[in-house]
């Protein structure tokens, strides 16, 4: 009986971290959308590839949720070939991402270019930190019940979203204002570091049975 409930429970909590991880790619398909269109409207490049970055994630969360459903019907199971699919295809749209945001700060720079505003870059980043801490010890939360490294390791992963949130909140006030014309191209090498992290950790999970490598 005590057994029963024990997996009852269990099946609970994977039942929940698989919503939080389904929830987690409908917000970043959403926030993706909107952010492409705001940014290339406003003409920033930060938040145009913050949006790229959300799509990206989108793709990496598809994967935690095969993951979560494939620890609940096996915890002990290693990754398997979709995973570290998933994980290769996120990594190279990381190292793409990369490449363009750096290529893209240096060609507004150069040309002078300018955001018409970086006002709903603000708002778009403060929604998106407020979403990501929830999803932060929401995952947390369920991955200590469940003893799960891999669950853990995916909330500790989070912390990179919202930084790279916090990076566009700065760089959007910053402009929004003081109107300092080189903020929103520095804002998008700061992603831009943070997209070439996130893909240099998508190559090491791939080619490992690791989960803790963007703690």
């Amino acid at each position: 009986m005590v057994q029963s409930e024990r997996l009852t429970q269990q099946d609970q909590l994977y039942r929940l971290a698989l919503a939080l991880a389904i929830f987690t790619v409908a917000y970043n398909l959403a926030e993706g959308i909107i952010a492409t269109i705001v940014g290339f409207e406003d003409e920033t490049i930060a938040l145009f590839g913050f949006g790229l970055d959300s799509f990206i994630e989108m793709i990496s969360g598809i994967g935690i949720a095969h993951m979560i459903f494939r620890l609940n019907r096996n915890p002990m199971h290693k990754r398997d070939t979709f995973e570290r699919n998933a994980l290769r295809i996120t990594g190279y749209s990381f190292y793409l991402l990369t490449a363009g945001l750096v290529l893209g700060a240096i060609l507004v720079t150069y040309i002078g270019k300018k955001p018409q505003t970086t006002f709903w870059g603000i708002v778009i980043s403060i929604v998106s930190i407020l979403i990501m801490l929830a999803l932060l010890y929401g995952k947390l939360h369920v991955g200590k019940k469940l003893n799960s490294d891999a669950i853990i390791a995916d909330a500790n992963c989070t912390r990179i979203c919202i930084y790279m949130s916090l990076i566009l909140l700065t760089s959007s006030a910053v402009y929004h204002f003081t109107d300092f014309s080189y903020i929103d191209a520095i804002g998008t090498l700061g992603l831009a570091w943070f997209a070439f992290k996130e893909g240099k950790e998508c190559f090491e999970k791939a080619n490992s049975d690791k989960y803790c490598t963007c703690d």
